[in-house]
């Protein structure tokens, strides 16, 4: 019998070997620590469908893993002769009609084992393997001859599909389920504990295959055609041919033409290129590639339609998600990419990639308008991932930008219209250490002209590559069901009835809490790298250098800060300290180092300054409540604690529109009494006589607290300049668009005055969300002539200016407002 058993061993290993000269195989999962295996108790794996080239691909991604051991023996009578088994055995043949799948002999007897062995446990792994990452095209031949999907696929369907596929194999391993969990409560059944355990099993398989491959795709010219058939698009075509008194089939063709301009043309064949093209780009521009909190996305992407919404820093962003997806076990998603991206050779490949175009403004056009809802109702209620950018363009100063309703609106409404399929929206933050575009977005802030894209400006960035550009972070946020978000704003929705034009009165309500929900989410994931904490300390300096070992050990204890407080579970924290931070800054040419007897200078100079506030901005959130608590102490030596929770609450709301921070304002007072304790516990502040007080002038303790006040004073008087001027024409003497343009004028002014390097300063989009939010808020009403009102309220929160504003900044501020005036 040994012998008989070595003999088959043998011959198994040289077909596992003949195999692998062809087979390729892209794993995820196998990881020991990932599936959290326990030593002591058996493992066995499990394949949906008995094959022999899928044992064999199993035990080598074992062997290779040194994983649990698949050609192990487990003690189960007439059950499996290794730690694998097959939930089904496959029946019929190539050409004979589907038949339901029988569970194997070592399945039962595995379950049987459990039964007989109530104190004994099994480690089940399921393990999913695809021959190819295809997603099936709707009414294919192919897919009735060389699908891996069918349970009947025989012996020459599968040399087949190995010779066509192999190349291209995924095989993921799952986490364990315990046999003696899932069986428990059938001790006395046998034939209930067979079924419960094949329905775990059966269900989990097939989520995985939603996930990895996503729905079937439909043949493009199929969708364009029926866009153009659907009755929204219909009575859009009616409409228009009567307005404009055009021939209704000169209408259809131009919304066909529409339909044909926006959709995708999703073709794995052209992702397989752009993988191994991308891998070879990521590997010569960046240092690696860290991926985190993937199994949020992985989860969702099992029973939901997923909405991917990155932030958008950069080109590269777009490109970089659908890599991290693909090379993680998920189908890439279809993105919404603008038309000027296609633009000749590059727009085709986009849209062989998933991207389907969309032009900047619907206005005007409700045919168009309606063309692209349509397309979007059909990518949610078919399942599709889909992958839109909230904000609408790139941020140029490192910061999330307000998020527009446009996509978030359209995608409330196609759900109300159909919401069998549950939508889920997966916030992801992109982290860079140094942007590609960064050179060209200082040029921009600078008043400097977008360049239009085309293929010569692609040409010009191909030049780039010999660049390094550090290492990149993707992400994946707290996940956001659309349906939770819905519920919260109103609570009766699912009973009203919704057509294509329908928009409730509600509609903006939920579309501006999911999109506030969506930004504070995508910031709660941020990547804290090295490059963000030099330039956040660096910026704090009064002259934007430090000595080299101040620096280091300031750096290390604002990251301790983190830790002790972290902001979210989804942040990741830079590994080394604040001396390898530097070192490394320096090597990428982001800071210089002047010698000095005393101590080396590290310092910002030129261009970089500037540069390094895009960096700063990305983290700034992360303190902007103890930086608020540091900056009160600008001018007081001691505070009441109940005064210093009151005017971090007064500033709250506007700094949390601002920098989409994500506790909601009934969690703002606990917090910020927690951020006091730790800084006093950090020896930063103390406490005395009941009383919060600063550390001495000139102490070490002093400096970090002042240091950390300058994260975000710039952001407090830039509310005070708009604060100042409206207080100088005074109450009902100038409208919001006034304000917001001397407000942006000064700002600029003050910026130059006083050297001043972060472009924010003095960006007019955030004095209009200012103003906006004092209306809001009620500080600040509008007269029948549309001119700003205010109460004494507003002087009193000029007066407490006084508090966070040095008595040189007062007087700038003064002086820049009386010029205004």
């Amino acid at each position: 019998m040994r012998i008989f058993q070595a003999l088959r061993s043998l011959i198994l290993t040289v077909f596992r070997k003949i195999l692998f000269l062809w087979v390729r195989t892209d794993v995820s999962g196998n990881r020991r620590e990932a599936l959290g295996l326990d030593p002591d108790t058996p493992v066995c794996y499990v394949l949906q469908y008995s094959s022999m080239s899928s044992r064999l691909v199993l035990e080598q991604e074992v062997l290779r893993a040194d994983l649990p051991g698949a050609e192990s023996s487990l003690p189960v009578k007439n059950g499996p002769a290794h730690s694998f088994f097959f939930l089904y055995r496959r029946i019929g043949g190539m050409f004979q009609s589907r038949q339901t799948p029988v569970p194997t002999a070592q399945f039962q007897a595995l379950v049987r084992y459990g039964l007989e062995h109530p104190e004994k446990d099994v480690q089940i792994v399921p393990v999913s393997l695809f021959w190819g990452r295809s997603p099936d095209k709707e009414k294919s031949l192919v897919k009735l001859l060389l699908s891996d999907t069918w349970s009947v696929a025989g012996r020459l369907q599968k040399f087949l599909i190995i010779m066509l596929h192999g190349r291209n194999t995924y095989v993921q391993f799952n986490q364990p389920l315990s046999l003696k969990q899932v069986i428990d409560e059938y001790r006395h059944s046998e034939e209930r504990a067979n079924r419960k355990l094949a329905r775990i099993l059966r269900t989990h398989f097939r989520r995985v295959r939603q996930a990895v491959l996503g729905p079937d795709l439909s043949h493009r010219r199929t969708l364009v055609e029926g866009l153009v058939r659907t009755q929204a698009v219909k009575e859009a075509i009616r409409e228009t041919a009567r307005k404009d008194d055009i021939p209704p089939e000169k209408v259809r063709a131009k919304a066909y033409k529409y339909a044909d301009e926006i959709a995708a043309s999703m073709s794995i064949v052209t992702i397989r290129f752009l993988e191994v093209v991308l891998a070879w780009l990521w590997n010569r521009i960046y240092n690696g590639i860290a991926v985190n909190n993937i199994n949020v996305a992985k989860e969702v992407a099992q029973d939901n339609a997923v909405v991917y919404v990155p932030c958008h820093r950069s080109h590269i962003d777009y490109l970089l998600l659908s890599y991290v997806l693909y090379k993680n076990g998920l189908m890439p998603p279809h993105i919404a990419a603008g038309i000027n991206l296609n633009m000749p050779v590059v727009g085709p490949i986009l849209r062989r990639g998933g991207a389907f175009f969309m032009r900047r403004s619907f206005k005007d056009n409700p045919l168009y308008a309606t063309v692209f809802n349509e397309y979007m109702h059909v990518m949610f209620t078919r399942g599709y991932s889909v992958e839109y950018f909230v904000e609408g363009g790139r941020s140029r100063t490192g910061r999330m930008l307000q998020p527009r309703p446009g996509m978030l609106a359209m995608t409330v409404r196609s759900f109300l219209r159909n919401h069998r399929k549950p939508i889920v929206f997966v916030p992801v933050y992109v982290g860079y250490e140094k942007v590609m575009e960064g050179r060209s977005y200082l040029g921009e802030l600078r008043g400097k002209k977008k360049q239009k894209e085309s293929v010569f400006g692609l040409a010009k960035t191909v030049r780039k590559l010999s660049n390094s550009f550090g290492r990149v972070a993707v992400n994946f946020g707290e996940a956001i069901p659309l349906a939770e978000v819905l519920s919260e704003v109103h609570p009766s929705w699912r009973d009203e009835a919704y057509d294509a034009e329908y928009r409730p009165a509600w509609l903006p309500d939920a579309v501006e809490a999911l999109a506030l929900r969506v930004a504070s989410n995508i910031n709660a994931s941020v990547a804290v790298n090295p490059i963000g904490m030099t330039a956040t300390v660096l910026l704090g300096a009064e002259r934007m250098a430090m000595d080299e070992s101040q620096l280091i050990r300031l750096m290390d204890q604002y990251a301790d800060l983190l830790r002790a407080f972290p902001y979210a579970d989804t942040v990741t924290l830079p590994e080394g300290s604040g001396k390898d931070w530097v070192a490394y800054c320096e090597n990428m040419g982001l800071v210089s180092r002047q010698p000095q007897k005393l101590g080396d200078i590290i310092a910002l100079q030129g261009s970089n300054a500037t540069l390094m506030t895009y960096y700063r901005n990305n983290i700034q959130h992360l303190f902007a409540l103890p930086s608020l608590i540091a900056s009160l102490f600008e001018n007081k030596n001691s505070l009441q604690r109940e005064k210093i929770v009151f005017l971090a609450n007064v500033a709250y709301p506007y700094l949390q529109s601002e920098l989409f921070l994500k506790y909601q304002p009934d969690e703002v007072e606990g917090v910020v009494n927690q951020w006091i304790d730790l800084l006093i516990e950090k020896g930063l502040i103390f406490e005395r006589e009941g009383r919060i007080c600063r550390p001495e002038e000139g102490t070490d303790a002093m400096l970090r607290l002042r240091v950390l006040s300058r994260f975000i004073i710039q952001t407090l008087e830039r509310y005070h300049i708009a604060i100042g001027i409206l207080r100088k024409y005074g109450s009902g003497r100038i409208s919001a668009a006034e304000l917001e343009e001397q407000s942006t004028l000064l700002a600029e002014r003050m910026s130059i005055l006083f050297g001043l390097n972060a472009p924010e300063f003095f960006d007019k989009s955030l004095f209009r969300n200012f103003i906006a939010n004092m209306q809001k808020n009620g500080v600040i009403t509008t007269d029948d002539d549309g001119l700003l009102c205010y109460t004494e309220g507003l002087n009193e929160v000029a007066e407490d200016a006084r508090l966070v504003l040095s008595v040189e900044k007062r007087q700038a501020i003064q002086q820049v407002t009386m010029l205004g005036a």
